[in-house]
């Protein structure tokens, strides 16, 4: 798989950075810079943003994200992508005031049609 390959938007399915059931739902975007690195965007929900940059070596994402939270908190994390075809990624994640004992989860599917966007 090549870098240019992961070009596209996503559908996601996550959990987040704890011990509970607490699943979401959103859309990630991932797009090559100049100096091709991975830019990602993600849209949590109908409101969280979050962005970052990264990089791609033996089928595996790295990208370093941040977001704006809760009293206009800035959080970052990173998360970490298996990409197991051109179309899923497999990651985990964890954030810097997340629960250290656990990791989140994110599984990703990409967007071929934009009727899934509506979905």
């Amino acid at each position: 798989m090549k870098i240019k390959n992961l070009a596209g938007t996503y559908t996601i399915i996550g959990s987040n950075q704890d011990a509970s059931d607490n699943n979401y739902k959103g859309t990630l975007t991932l797009e090559l810079d100049t100096n091709n690195r991975i830019s990602a965007k993600w849209l949590i929900g109908s409101n969280q943003k979050q962005v970052g940059t990264g990089f791609f070596k033996d089928n595996i994402l790295v990208i370093n994200f941040s977001y704006i939270g809760e009293n206009l908190n800035t959080f970052k994390g990173v998360v970490v992508y298996r990409c197991i075809s051109n179309d899923i990624l497999d990651g985990f994640w964890s954030e810097e005031y997340g629960d250290p004992l656990n990791l989140g989860t994110e599984r990703c599917f990409r967007i071929k049609d934009k009727k899934e966007l509506l979905n």
